[in-house]
């Protein structure tokens, strides 16, 4: 046998039990190292005023810990307790105000009554009481296995920022590409990811923003709120709709027709129309032209857009990271070989 085939069979042998070894980590080292392209401007600020390497790392993890992670999990925690607490009572009097209203809606919705006036039979206090509790159930193994992924991510990130510099010139030098080829492949992606985690984190805050003012006018706690709506908007389609249609909801359980039909309005047209399907585009354009300098290669606004969309819907939450990670490897190679192609046909 010759020694190359031998090497080689070890060399697949390795990876095998590599894979075998670390897949249940596969997910967080992947995002951390994602997370650690996109905010590496951020370990190099850090690190030029701090002059230690170990320094800009631990400050760039408790960082992306605070504005990222701990948030979102006290979110979950605050569902989960929630959930917790309510009782059959609670329930049986949302049910009677649900029948009340169908039976005899307002003037301006008779129409409906014909439609929904079969499903009345249908409700069954019991089957929502324990599908509540269920649903509580569910959330809190939710919230311990995200506080789980989150801690791994945070760990990953800080080795990924304090090593990725000596990572990356090791893999160049492996891999069975050129300098200029790994180069464009590392700052292409890199760029992308910038835009990317940047454009998310300002488009949360700002529909969170927008709708935290909004329902503070009506008594609520817009801050609370406003962070947890922001974070719901990430999930595609219903993430809005998971805030605002309880607010509703409970409004017209109180009577207020109007503050009702106003926090669904201004919910779907202002935040869910305006805001995420105009505007948000908007924010990718220019954060991708101030971030990026002129000689950067930049990806469309639209296309980043569409991808973090499908990275939600195929993966789910880290999908947002995921989706455009993968759209800009995959267009950097066929640029890639675009290139090589034409240095073959001169």
């Amino acid at each position: 046998m010759k020694p190359q085939y031998f090497v080689a069979i070890l060399f697949a042998t390795a990876l095998y039990w590599m894979y075998f070894l670390y897949a249940p980590f596969l997910l967080s080292m992947t995002i951390a190292a994602l997370l650690a392209i996109s905010t590496s401007n951020i370990q190099d600020f850090f690190e030029n005023k701090t002059g230690s390497k170990f320094t800009a790392a631990f400050i760039s993890s408790a960082l992306l810990a605070v504005l990222f992670f701990v948030p979102l999990g006290y979110f979950l925690a605050t569902i989960t307790i929630k959930l917790n607490t309510l009782d059959q009572m609670t329930i049986k009097g949302m049910e009677v105000f649900i029948r009340g209203f169908i039976e005899n809606p307002p003037a301006y919705l008779e129409f409906l009554k014909p439609y929904i006036e079969g499903k009345l039979n249908d409700i069954d206090v019991k089957a929502i009481a324990s599908d509540a509790i269920s649903l509580a159930g569910n959330i809190t193994a939710l919230s311990a296995g995200f506080i789980k992924n989150a801690f791994l991510v945070i760990v990953f990130y800080f080795f990924a920022q304090y090593n990725g510099a000596t990572i990356v010139e090791f893999l160049k030098r492996v891999v069975q590409v050129s300098v200029e080829e790994a180069d464009t492949l590392a700052k292409e992606l890199s760029s992308v990811m910038s835009v990317v985690f940047y454009s998310i984190i300002v488009n949360a805050m700002f529909q969170g923003i927008l709708f935290g003012v909004a329902i503070s006018f009506f008594g609520y706690d817009g801050i609370l709120f406003g962070i947890m709506y922001g974070f719901a908007s990430l999930i595609p389609i219903v993430g809005g709709a998971l805030m605002w249609l309880p607010f509703m909801m409970y409004e017209f359980y109180l009577g207020n027709v109007f503050n009702a039909f106003f926090i669904a309005l201004y919910s779907i047209i202002m935040i869910s129309i305006i805001a995420d399907t105009f505007i948000k585009p908007i924010i990718i354009k220019e954060i991708n032209n101030r971030l990026l300098e002129e000689d950067d290669a930049k990806l469309n606004e639209l296309v980043i857009f569409f991808a973090i969309i499908a990275g939600l819907a195929t993966f789910g939450f880290w999908g947002m990271i995921l989706g455009p990670a993968i759209t800009a490897f995959f267009l950097t190679i066929l640029k890639i070989f675009e290139a090589r192609t034409a240095d073959c046909a001169a």
